[in-house]
This record gives C-alpha cells, sequence and structure tokens, in this order.
C-alpha cells in the first residue's frame, strides 16, 4: 500500500458551494432555468407543466439517480448537452460571483498537485475559474462532459467514475483528498479510500429546490475526515488528514 504521508497529496476540489457561495446568486438563477426547462419538457407542447410536477419531477431524480439531469435523460430522453447549455445561460455570471478573498493564495499554501471535479458543464465551471482568477491552480479541470462511463453519464457521486478517474490520471486512492460540501460525494470518495473534507459556510439547503432547509449545528459523519467552514482553514487542518 502506498503511504499516503509520503508524499505530496492530490487534491480533488469540487467548485459550486465549496470554492464560491453559488447558494447567493448562481444557483437561484440555475435552478430557474432549470424549472423553465423541465416545464416546458413535462407539459403538453403548448402549456408547461405545473411547479408542483416540476418540483415533484426534481426531487424524485435527485433522489433515485443523485441528478435530476439522469432522471431528465432517462426518463425524457433530454440531450444532457441540451439542458446543460440551457439551464447553466447566466449572461450576468461576472456579477452574480462571491468569494472569499485571497482565494489563489489559499490555494497555492496547499502542497501538492490540484484537480477541479466539477459537475458543472465546462463552459460555466471554466468562465467561475476565470472570474475568480484561480484556474491556473489546477492541473487538470474535470466537468460533467468528462465523466461517462461505458458511454452512460456518471457524475459525482458515481464511484464507477471515480475509479476510472483515479485509473486515468494514476492516483493512488490513499493519496487524494476530496474537498466538497455535498455529502454524498464525500461519502462515494471516502468508500474507495479516500481522505475527505466538508466545506459548509456556503450551504444554505438540503434539497434542489430549496425546499428543506439544512439545520443549524451540522454534524460531521464518520465518513467526512475532516469538516471546515472554508477552504481558508485547509492548512491549517492539514494535520488532521495525514
Amino acid at each position: 500500500m502506498i503511504n499516503a504521508t509520503s508524499r505530496p497529496p492530490v487534491w480533488l476540489f469540487d467548485l459550486d458551494n465549496t470554492l464560491h457561495d453559488a447558494s447567493h446568486a448562481i444557483f437561484p438563477a440555475i435552478s430557474a432555468n432549470m424549472n423553465r426547462y423541465i416545464a416546458r419538457v413535462l407539459g403538453d407542447g403548448d402549456t408547461p407543466a405545473s411547479q408542483e410536477a416540476v418540483n415533484a419531477a426534481r426531487l424524485g431524480y435527485w433522489k433515485r439517480y443523485g441528478a435530476t439531469l439522469l432522471g431528465m435523460i432517462r426518463h425524457h430522453q433530454v440531450s444532457a448537452t441540451h439542458f446543460l447549455r440551457e439551464t447553466h445561460e447566466l449572461p450576468l455570471l461576472s456579477q452574480m460571483i462571491r468569494a472569499e478573498r485571497g482565494l489563489r493564495r489559499q490555494l497555492r499554501q496547499l502542497c501538492g498537485r490540484k484537480i477541479l471535479l466539477t459537475n458543472g458543464p465546462a463552459k460555466y465551471s471554466k468562465d467561475v475559474m476565470r472570474h475568480l482568477g484561480v484556474q491556473r491552480q489546477f492541473a487538470h479541470h474535470i466537468s460533467i462532459e468528462n465523466m461517462h462511463v461505458h458511454r452512460q453519464l456518471r457524475p459525482k457521486p458515481s464511484g464507477l467514475m471515480l475509479r476510472r478517474l483515479l485509473r486515468r490520471h494514476g492516483l493512488a486512492p490513499e493519496n487524494c483528498i476530496l474537498v466538497e460540501d455535498t455529502l454524498a460525494n464525500l461519502k462515494s470518495a471516502k468508500r474507495l479510500g479516500m481522505r475527505t473534507v466538508w466545506v459548509t459556510q456556503y450551504l444554505r439547503f438540503s434539497d434542489p429546490i430549496g425546499a428543506a432547509p439544512l439545520p443549524r449545528m451540522l454534524k460531521r459523519p464518520r465518513y467526512v475526515d475532516v469538516k471546515v467552514k472554508s477552504v481558508r482553514q485547509l492548512p491549517g487542518s492539514m494535520h488532521k488528514l495525514r
């Protein structure tokens, strides 16, 4: 077994609500785009589906498949490319981004290679990274378009996708640290032997439609090695990840 402490780790960073506050304005805008898109698909061709039907579909597919998109593909033959392009069309993106100051410096302080691993589409995630000014901190940029296994889309939290990612990049799971806001993704990574960091400061809701507020006290699950409020706290938490 490779000794994870014998060499610098490989950091796998999520993007939304990890490196920036997507809950502030970006997620509400994407959610509105998604509602309109799903209403058209579920409608009769003339009249869009009701908000109740849209919410039921979003929640149902999210609970069953881990992502609303996967349910739309499976049950409504939606094009993933079209869905992602339409739902992530954000003309005012630069005005919507909120993040901590000094993010680039904070990332530079972390020893080891860094990979962006996001369920967001490539264009959107590249635009966000550019506005944050951190794109050069990452050796690789893996977006949802790169998450196919056996010709099937397998975004996070897919263990199959994570295993393929590790093989493709020649990574030992015990040398990898996943930094995320989403517990399901952290749980999947922990099963493979990765170390896990849960970032909590930007979390608002526990479901994709904003109907279930988070509890006031967020307890650290057993599959989370370190819970931090902010990426800023990572350098000081390294001793807990050894």
